[in-house]
């Protein structure tokens, strides 16, 4: 019953995959799984829950918030198929495990044209993707289109059907543990806990240790969360807050949200390609010389793509389909200096004291930051535009190319992906259900 990933080389099941697998599983297993919609996207898509057991307490599983990270359908199903396997695991557990399979479905949609060029032929054993075959592929909504993060309640923009869907969700399950599950292109693993759980940290790094995965000290992402030890990043004061992204759009997200239930929400970090360096702990002797060399690696390759596109930086393409690209890739051009601010204004007081570029690993990680956002921005325009230039062609392809040369990125299997994922959310559910 296994899924095997979309044609045309793409080693991850598409959305239409996942959910075909969900309900292979539901028809063969009524008894021990469920398969429901429990809403709808902006363009009518459905939002699967697949529900296994039938516990008194629940377990959500949240799967492809992001377009660009399709792991998390991956590790939903290869989780539901061990408890096909073994029902007892829940039964001891004493839960119904729900896995929302895509939160994104639209977006994801879009985005399955990632890992181009890799020859649909090739087996998954010997399937190694490119950087560049992804990124020629790649989408990622702009910051007010991601569903997981609906805008505050004085924004005046409305929240997306998804994300009401979401909340919806979770003020009916009211979750012990809200999983959501990430893969970063680029980098290391992380943990983001909305507040301490006695003995998580110390199971995570076991996992990430044992499937050989490097773990982020300080990631760009969560850089206002508190660094409670390498690769574990908790909430700071234990109540929600308010998120501004770089495009100065806030949010509060769903994450945050389920506190009111007193839900403990778990973000689980896989890298598609790692990099051992963003774990080298050893100390930088000039920190702020490492924020100003990634600060003029953001900046000068965004005016670098201004200049290439000319007066199609800001001309909406023809094809409305293409619209999503353009306005995601325009607004990643215009964040630079915002991101930059952030880095140079960075106050780690009372988050850890992990100041930024104080270690080799986290000016690794401010390194590779500086270089996926314009790297996204490109590949997104190139997708955008309906005749681009070959200019632009070749950035996506060099700047892929630098990004892997410069940190010796290293494809890491699908399996071992979803192996952190499936493994940490048991050994955290088994610590926060007591058993």
């Amino acid at each position: 019953m296994r899924v095997k990933g979309a044609g045309r080389g793409n080693p991850y099941p598409t959305v239409d995959e996942v959910a075909r697998g969900a309900r292979a599983m539901a028809r063969a297993r009524p008894d021990v799984v469920r398969l429901r919609a429990v809403g709808a996207s902006r363009a009518g898509r459905p939002l699967w829950l697949l529900s296994a057991g039938r516990g008194d307490r629940h377990v959500l599983t949240v799967a492809g918030a992001h377009a660009n990270e399709p792991v998390g359908g991956a590790s939903s199903l290869s989780l539901a198929e061990d408890f096909l396997g073994d029902p007892r695991v829940l039964e001891e557990l004493g839960c119904t495990w729900h896995f929302l399979l895509c939160l994104d479905p639209d977006g994801t949609t879009l985005g399955e044209r990632r890992f181009v060029g890799l020859p649909a032929a090739a087996s998954t054993a010997t399937r190694t993707p490119t950087l560049d075959g992804y990124y020629r592929g790649f989408y990622r909504p702009a910051f007010i289109s991601q569903p997981e993060f609906p805008p505050v309640e004085s924004d005046p923009h409305d929240s997306m059907p998804e994300s009401r869907a979401l909340i919806r969700l979770i003020d009916e399950l009211r979750p012990v543990v809200q999983f959501s599950l990430h893969g970063v292109e680029v980098g290391g693993s992380f943990l983001q806990l909305t507040r301490p759980v006695p003995g998580a940290p110390r199971a995570f790094r076991s996992v990430a240790a044992e499937l050989g995965i490097p773990l982020e000290y300080r990631p760009f992402d969560g850089m206002g969360w508190f660094v409670d030890s390498p690769g574990v990043l908790v909430l700071p004061d234990g109540s929600p807050a308010e998120e501004r992204d770089p495009s100065g759009y806030v949010s509060r997200s769903t994450w945050m949200y389920a506190m009111r239930h007193g839900t403990v929400s778990a973000v689980v970090e896989a890298p598609l390609w790692s990099v051992a360096a963003v774990s080298d702990p050893s100390p930088v002797a000039r920190p702020q010389l490492e924020i100003s060399r990634a600060a003029e690696i953001l900046l000068s390759r965004a005016k670098q793509l201004e200049k290439v596109l000319g007066e199609l930086a800001d001309r909406p393409p023809g094809d409305e389909r293409r619209l999503p690209f353009h306005t995601a890739a325009r607004e990643l051009m215009d964040i630079g200096p915002g991101v930059v601010d952030t880095w140079n204004n960075h106050d780690a007081h009372g988050l850890g004291d992990a100041e930024l570029a104080t270690t080799v690993g986290n000016s690794a990680s401010l390194g590779i930051a500086a270089r996926r956002i314009p790297l996204r921005a490109a590949a997104m325009m190139r997708s955008a535009l309906d005749e681009p230039p070959e200019a632009l062609d070749l950035l996506v392809r060099e700047w892929s190319r630098e990004l892997r040369a410069t940190f010796d990125t290293r494809w890491v299997p699908v399996h071992r992906q979803t192996a952190l994922h499936t493994r940490t959310m048991l050994q955290l559910a088994r610590q926060l259900l007591g058993t």
